[in-house]
């Protein structure tokens, strides 16, 4: 009994920071989400199946991937470079501490720095660089999120 609770609350806490880990770049949001699922999963109070299991765990995977892959790539094809990548994740943990409208508008704004660092005479190519970045940067928020959700239904279904 002591251990399912243990089992429980872990689970929950997992979820919720896996959730949090969607936005915050030093949590890695989706398989720290399925953590908490497997966790639920050895809690006799969830009835979790192993298919359910095996599919969200190679779903958090891929999203991993793609939440990598998407910002390297919505950043190349607008002419973007590292410096703009680098950009978006440090006004992202610079946005963090600036509350809400600053993990969205940071983001950007390090990324448009980030570019004009690499080149100041080139402004409009900075922009749209800038703006590949952050769509890629949004990209992987939505992805991570929508994994997440479906973790989050998974644990909740598990109780009925």
């Amino acid at each position: 009994m002591g251990l399912d609770i243990f089992l429980l609350v872990l689970a929950i806490v997992l979820v919720i920071l896996g959730t949090i880990g969607c936005v915050v770049p030093i949590l890695p949001g989706a398989p720290l989400a399925w953590f908490g699922l497997l966790a639920a999963f050895f809690c006799s109070f969830c009835d979790i199946s192993v298919v359910s299991l095996v599919i969200t765990g190679i779903l958090s995977a891929l999203v991993s991937v793609l939440d990598n892959l998407a910002p390297i790539y919505l950043t190349s094809k607008t002419g973007g470079t590292k410096w703009g990548s680098w950009g978006v994740t440090i006004g992202l943990i610079l946005g963090f501490f600036a509350g809400p409208l600053g993990i969205i508008i940071c983001p950007f704004l390090g990324a448009l720095a980030g570019e004009l660092l690499y080149d100041s005479k080139d402004k409009k190519r900075a922009f749209k660089s800038a703006c590949g970045a952050f769509l890629g940067f949004l990209t992987g928020i939505g992805i991570k999120l929508a994994c997440c959700f479906v973790i989050i239904i998974c644990l909740i279904r598990s109780f009925f």
